[in-house]
Parts: C-alpha cells; structure tokens; sequence
C-alpha cells in the first residue's frame, strides 16, 4: 500500500499554468505526522508539495503517475481547494483506480458540499487525522466498509455518508515525530515578504488546540476548545534532534504557545541550558505574558513574539471574545521590549460588523502608541468553520453560501454596518505608510536596536533589494 500526499499551491492560475516557487513558505507538518503514523505500520509514503517545490499542474500530474499511489491525499485550505480539484481531477481521469482523500481545515467544514461539487474526491477526513489514516488504510486494504471508519464523509450508492466524529488523541507525545525527510524543498519564513528566518527552517509543533473562542478562528471548532501540550521533555527530544540535523531557525505554530507559562519556562530553561546557536519565532496572547516567561524565552532564542492585539476598543474585542482588554496589550507589549526581544509584531484586525471609522482609527493610531516594531492589520473574514459565518448566515446577510465556502469573503463585502471594503483597506494602507516613514523618533529607535541586534541585522542584510522595494512601495502610496 502507497499512500502519496500533495500540498496544493494557493494559486490556482499559477499551478495550471507555470511553475513558480512561493517564498517564505513553511513545511507541512500535518502532512509530515500523517506520514509519520503510516510509516510506522508499513505504508509506503511520498510527500510533494506544490508551491515550495515549483511544480507546475503538469509536472504534479506527472509526479502522481511515477508514484503510483493507492491513495492520494490532499492537505486543502480554502485558497488551495480549488487548485487540489484540478489537480485530482486530471489524477481520476489517468487512474480511475486511485483513491483521493482531502483533509484539513477547508476539507473538515465543507466535506459534503466538496463530496456534491466534485466526483472525483471520494473521501473527506474530517479534524485530527492521525488515527483516521491508519484505519481508513486499514480499511481501503481489506475492501472494508468505509462506515467503520470515525471522523470521514464518503459517497455511499450516491448518497454522502458522515460518520461519527473521532475523539482527540489524548496523549499527543505518542504521535512520532514528523519526518521532514520526506520533504524535497528549501523552507523560509516570510514577514511581508521579508524573509526573517535567513537560516535552515522548520517548523515545531508543541501543543495543540486553544480553550479560547473568538469568532474570527476556526480553532475552537475543529479542537472542541481542548489544549493539549506535549510535555516538555518530548517537545526537546525534538528540538534536539532538529538542532543535530542542521535546523537554526524554527516557528513554533501553536495557536496557545504561551498558554501555560510554567511549561514555556521549563522548555526555554533547557534549551538555554545547551548553548544552541538558534533562533524562534511564536505567537502568545497578551493576557498569558510574564515578564519571566518573556524573558527565559530571550534568553532561549526567541527573537521574534506576535501578538495578537486585534482592537484598541474594548467593545470590538468583546464583540470577537477575544477575553482581552487594550491595557492588557500595552503592557505585554512593554513587557516584551523590556525582556530584549529583537521584533514584537502586533497583529490587529478591522472591518468588524458596526465597527465606526471612529473606531477603526483608533485601533490603526493604537498601534502607534504601542512600542510594537511591526503592525500587521489584516480586515475581517469569515468562512466555514469560524463563528462569524454561522452569524452572518443566521442574521440573513449571507445569502449565498455556494458564492463564497470555497474561498471565504470579507464580512464588509456583506454585512450593511460595516464600512465598505475598499474605504478599509484605503485606511489600512494609509496608516501603514504613517506608521513606517512618517515616524522620526521611531525610526531612529529601529536603526538604534537593529545595529545592536544581530538577529535584526542579519535580516536587513539577506533582504536589502526587498526592503527597498517595499520602502519605495510606501513613499509612491497615495489614497487617490
């Protein structure tokens, strides 16, 4: 048994019709674990994924037929769906033998309207898919029947079948280590197209899931609001083994990095312990953000912590449950900076249903009176999965779903009390040129701490035409 899984590329003009790398791309690490269950019971496995490593439809195509799989998986969101649609397609139509599976967060939320609109998906594997993949290969084997099988959507005598969700894996130190091996490209990772993790990069997952519920993320839905961490002594093990392979760079993709500061403590103290030569990255939540914590997290190789700020008004982030306040923020934020992290990034999100521009203003100018060294303002979507669409499909604003589950939509694209779309983004653009070139003391500050910083001038060495390009991007900027 051969079970060959693909990463599609976002764009699907560019997968069909020429090949291009995206930049700053990361490794699939749902795929890898997945690999790694199936690998240990015997199961030939092959990983391409799409967009890192160049291929164009027709070489994707032709990589399938020279792997020869049983089963090909595809990890979709809802920027890569429609090009996996295209891509199996093509796949059935040269095998009619061969088996597609979709998971992942765009498969899970829309398994049977993908099992409606396309023939030649046959399985969908609904959240978690570690225990799913084993026996769904089990099954698929011994020409069992698919109801067996927890967590899937099939096609049964032409009627779509779901069977009963499968339950967390509960001890998530049991799952083996990815095999990045398996892995044919070169990853980065990319702030504005900046690449900020110049050395060999990966990935690293340490926990799992979020108890929290803001509307804007699918998390809560697809992990049920559990947290599970791995411990600490497994998530080194790992790290260990990274550091031995050659890797210097990592990303922490948590969704609750910081969530238990007492293990973030514990972790960091021992990779102090054995003077690596590393540099992280990682996301925490500005009401779980001790100066301690920050602190042995500098002292271990972080250098870059997003935040995720998301408003400067108290009733939007009531509105999102986010469960934190603007002051909150402010002094995480100066909490960070005091503890010598080279780059805090605040992240914020605008456009909310009856956000005023008052308001939108207030978030855009809070970010300036914060000492963040990077805002990121991202406008307000929703999709399958997240909160905000089942709201904006209750109160009757989204009228037609079939329009948008695929790729997803602004909610100011629908909702009346929402400032239109455009006058939004004009704002954003507007006050990310302010924030950057209109700024004298700030920017001085940015030269001050990057010459003492080797993190910051090891960026600006490896990305000096880019930076260029988006400084000259900045100052052409006009609202007209």
């Amino acid at each position: 048994m051969k079970f060959s899984f693909i990463v599609p590329s976002p764009n699907i003009e560019v997968a069909v019709n020429r090949e291009e790398k995206v930049a700053g791309s990361c490794p699939p690490l749902g795929i890898l674990y997945l690999a790694a269950v199936l690998q240990q019971v015997g199961v030939e496995v092959s990983v391409l994924d799409q967009a890192a490593q160049g291929y164009s439809f027709e070489q994707t195509v032709k990589w399938i037929e020279k792997e020869n799989p049983d089963i090909l998986g595809f990890s979709t969101l809802s920027i890569s769906g429609r090009t996996a649609a295209k891509i199996a397609e093509e796949a059935k139509r040269r095998n009619p033998n061969l088996k597609i599976v979709y998971g992942n967060h765009y498969a899970t939320f829309n398994a049977e309207r993908i099992l409606a609109k396309y023939l030649q998906v046959d399985i969908v594997v609904r959240g978690e898919g570690e225990a799913t993949v084993l026996e769904l290969v089990k099954c698929i084997e011994k020409e069992d029947s698919l109801k067996k099988v927890l967590g899937i959507t099939f096609r049964h005598k032409e009627k779509i079948v779901s069977t009963p969700s499968r339950p967390l894996i509960k001890n998530i130190d049991e799952i083996p280590f990815p095999d990045r091996s398996l892995l044919e490209a070169e990853y980065s990772f990319s702030l504005f197209d900046v690449q900020v993790a110049p050395r060999r990069f990966t990935t690293i997952l340490s926990s799992r899931g979020c108890p929290y519920e803001c509307k804007f993320c699918c998390c809560k839905n697809l992990f049920n609001r559990v947290w599970r961490a791995r411990t600490v002594k497994n998530v080194f093990e790992e790290l260990n083994m990274l550091v031995s392979e050659g890797y210097r760079n990592f990303l922490f993709v948590d969704d609750s990095f910081t969530l238990n500061q007492k293990r973030v403590i514990e972790l960091c103290q021992l990779i102090a312990k054995e003077n690596w030569d590393i540099e992280w990255i990682c996301e925490g939540r500005v009401d779980h953000s001790s100066y301690e914590m920050l602190r042995n997290m500098v002292k271990a190789g972080c250098r870059l912590l997003y935040f995720g700020i998301e408003s400067a008004n108290q009733r939007i982030l009531d509105y999102y449950k986010k469960g934190i306040t603007p002051q909150q923020a402010k002094e995480a934020v100066k909490k960070a900076k005091k503890s010598g992290m080279d780059i805090v990034v605040g992240s914020f999100i605008v456009g909310a249903p009856t956000e005023t521009r008052e308001e939108i203003i207030n978030t855009l100018t809070f970010a300036q009176k914060i000492p963040i060294d990077i805002p990121q303002f991202n406008i307000l979507g929703a999709a399958p999965g997240m909160e905000i669409w089942e709201e904006l499909k209750r109160d009757g604003y989204l009228k037609n779903e079939e329009k948008y589950w695929e790729t997803g939509l602004a909610v100011s694209m629908v909702h009346p009390k929402t400032l239109p779309y455009h006058e939004i983004r004009m704002m954003v653009q507007s006050y990310f040129k302010k924030f950057f070139l209109e700024r004298p003391k700030f920017l001085l500050k940015q030269v001050a701490r990057t010459i003492s910083s080797s993190f910051r001038f090891n960026i600006i060495l490896h990305n000096l035409p880019r930076i260029r390009a988006i400084a000259n991007n900045l100052r052409n900027f006009s609202l007209t």
